[in-house]
């Protein structure tokens, strides 16, 4: 039998969502039956919008995708404009303030406290310069991932922007794939820094080379169930396939009509494709893709450039992240900034999209590491550029501890996770950069921090790996995280080791500093990664490397966040809660 999912998706899905939103915009909060929440909210992804937990009744999240997280200083600057008049929330967030947008790893754009009263006038203003939130959640396409520098970076193998662009028209909005068992995430890499992260995507396409009829062709071998979620992470597997530019839409046509029809629509902890790929195998993914879908002979695998992929390798010697100053292939420079755990106040991406207008860029990029980039900035403006004031906040070389740090939504306003986020990154951030030194010949460590086994934060691929959980600590219960260690990807992708349950929250940052003192007393050289140190030890021995701790950081949020309905208020009981509220964010009568 379907999941009640699917039974809701068979009566409405996909575009004709839109015209019911239209409608409960104009009706207003309390057109929506209390009885079919679930059932509307669900819906609602589609077209972007995931209404926010319990005690924020009547405000959605709202997600913008961004093909590969490029944009032009206008798009930029709309998504300011409409974050400063529609996503202020009641309360203001102590370290962010009351009006921001969030930055994702998959390269899009979130708002929060939008109401559904605003919703028509946010999608004016936002396709008023070619911005949508189509398909940014829900089962379906979603925002399609990789470099945001594509046709400009000097290192790369095939410009693949056109491809995405064609990608991004041809499957949003197309009734033929609307409605998927489950998400699909598609990430497509031209480059030798492997920045689409392909490994843990549905679909990707990894930049290759194959001699066809004497001919050296420059293309994709297409990986196959990537993905980090429910505690199953799975790597995407090759199935042994070359793709030509030309024919990367009926590829990726026939693959995700292939999950279409045979993925599970009755277990939907089953219904993501990394469970079929499990099941059937590569070898009959392929011959299904090529007897069913496919109306060409599908080539086999080429030579591909794992071996030089660098982003988010856990190298010692390379930080592939796009932060800094890097040449472009028209000899002019693309600039990488840091941007806090993904966030950036409302002002501030205002003013950077001023600039980047002023100092002629054209492309803005978000990366998968929640930063972003100015693109086209010319070699006599770029110490100019550089000495702005906003880069003092949003710098181009950060302090290892902060260009590493991610973080994802939190307690703050999502309903799955378990434990308050990016205040506390920031916070772990600043104590670690203040208190402790990173061993000999590390300049690059990556600290994940997830909210719960989701994985939004993508923990597993990190150096240090930490995924939301609950403890008692003096009898109190208390937020706290698994660890593990020595996650990355690059030429030998390796998801984290599980090594230590349950540490108490204000303990992670003694943990961390034990584990880095353990690391650079016992490893074989300053030349060893951390990831190589990890991957040298078993479980039972890094678990013996370090023990959390408690020292000078002082955690303000280590009571149970899931039971505020908001972490920051002054009052953040339930029953404090102003939800839900009208346009103007009044309390609405409970007899209403």
């Amino acid at each position: 039998m379907p999941s009640k999912v699917e039974r809701w998706k068979d009566e409405t899905y996909g575009m004709e969502i839109r015209d019911h939103l239209l409608r409960f915009a104009e009706e207003g909060w309390d057109a929506i039956p209390d009885d079919e929440h679930d059932a509307w909210f669900e819906r609602f992804k589609w077209w972007g919008l995931y209404h926010q937990r319990k005690g924020q009744e009547s405000y959605f999240m709202m997600r913008i995708g961004t093909p590969m997280g490029r944009m032009n200083p206008e798009q930029l600057r709309t998504v300011g404009e409409v974050a400063k008049e529609y996503a202020t929330g009641p309360v203001e967030n102590p370290e962010f303030g009351d009006a921001y947008a969030d930055f994702t790893t998959r390269q899009s754009i979130q708002l929060h406290w939008i109401k559904v009263e605003d919703i028509p006038d946010i999608w004016d203003e936002l396709e008023s310069v070619g911005l949508s939130t189509i398909q940014a959640c829900g089962d379906s396409w979603r925002n399609i991932v990789g470099s945001p520098v594509a046709g400009r970076d000097a290192d790369e193998l095939i410009d693949v922007w056109p491809i995405v662009q064609e990608l991004h028209e041809t499957f949003k909005g197309n009734d033929l794939y609307s409605n998927l068992p489950r998400k699909w995430k598609v990430a497509m890499t031209g480059d030798r820094r492997g920045s689409g992260q392909g490994d843990i995507n549905d679909l990707a396409f990894e930049p290759a080379v194959k001699e066809i009829d004497g001919e050296a062709i420059e293309g994709f071998n297409v990986n196959v169930g990537g993905g980090l979620s429910r505690k199953e992470p799975r790597f995407a597997r090759d199935i042994d396939v070359f793709c030509r530019p030309e024919n990367a839409a009926d590829v990726a046509a026939g693959m995700s009509a292939l999950f279409r029809d045979y993925g599970d629509r009755e277990d939907r902890f089953n219904a993501r494709i990394k469970f079929l790929v499990d099941e059937w195998g590569p070898e009959k993914v392929r011959s299904v893709l090529q007897e069913e879908y496919v109306d060409y002979e599908l080539p086999t695998a080429g030579q591909g450039l794992r071996d030089e992929y660098d982003y988010n390798a856990g190298h010692s010697d390379s930080h592939g992240d796009y932060v800094g100053v890097h040449d472009q292939s028209d000899g002019q420079n693309f600039v990488g900034l840091y941007v806090t755990v993904g966030r950036m106040g409302a002002d501030d991406v205002i003013e950077l999209a001023d600039l980047a207008e002023e100092y002629g860029s054209e492309m803005i990029g978000l990366t998968q590491r929640q930063n972003v980039i100015v693109g086209d900035i010319a070699d006599g403006d770029l110490d100019d550029f550089l000495d702005e004031d906003l880069l003092d906040e949003h710098s181009p070389d950060p302090h290892p501890f902060m260009r590493g740090s991610i973080a994802c939504t939190g307690t703050e306003y999502c309903s799955l996770s378990i434990v308050e986020t990016k205040n506390r990154m920031v916070r772990y951030g600043r104590w670690l950069r203040d208190n402790v030194s990173l061993p000999e010949g590390v300049d690059d460590f990556h600290i994940h921090l997830s909210g719960c086994t989701a994985s939004c934060a993508q923990p597993q691929i990190a150096d240090i790996s930490l995924r939301g959980m609950k403890t008692r600590k003096d009898g109190d219960a208390v937020e706290a995280f698994d660890v593990g260690l020595g996650g990355g990807l690059g030429e030998n992708p390796t998801f984290a080791d599980w090594v230590k349950m349950r540490v108490p929250a204000d303990e992670v940052p003694g943990y961390i500093a034990n584990l880095l003192e353990a690391f650079e007393a016992e490893r074989e050289s300053p030349e060893q990664s951390f990831r190589d140190f990890v991957a040298e030890r078993d479980e039972d021995e890094l678990a013996a490397l370090a023990d959390g701790e408690e020292t000078s950081y002082e955690d303000p949020y280590l009571g149970n966040t899931k039971m505020t309905w908001y972490p920051y208020a002054e009052d953040t009981d339930m029953d404090a809660s102003p939800a839900p509220t009208d346009p103007n964010d009044q309390p609405l009568p409970s007899d209403d």
